[in-house]
């Protein structure tokens, strides 16, 4: 995939506001890739080799059912203990209130 396509999910989740979480299929639909959501995990990984004055909020992103997939790339407990400071409140020990907090990049950007 592009460095552009990547640079394109960077930029969405830079958008994320804090207390809400989207999906990595909401960001693939919103860049016109609608089969595209392992593409922005990737792109997201990326994020782990890369040094950024400023880091993106990328523990938003969760999966379609609102679950911390990506949280084995976050340090001990850090993208629920991030969520949580944030106000989002979970349904399970790592799953999201995803009808609470859920935020659309495709009406938002």
């Amino acid at each position: 995939m592009s460095s552009d396509f990547y640079r394109n999910v960077y930029r969405v989740v830079a958008e994320i506001p804090e207390g809400k979480v989207t999906t990595y299929g909401a960001i693939a639909t919103c860049l016109g890739v609608a089969s595209g959501a392992r593409m922005v995990g990737y792109a997201l990984n990326q994020l782990i080799h890369e040094k950024s004055d400023e880091p993106l909020p990328a523990h938003r992103v969760v999966n379609r059912l609102g679950q911390l997939t990506g949280r084995a790339w976050f340090p001990g407990d850090t993208m629920r203990e991030r969520l949580e400071q944030e106000g989002v409140r979970f349904t399970e020990e790592y799953t999201v209130d995803i009808d609470k907090h859920f935020w659309d990049p495709g009406l938002n950007i």
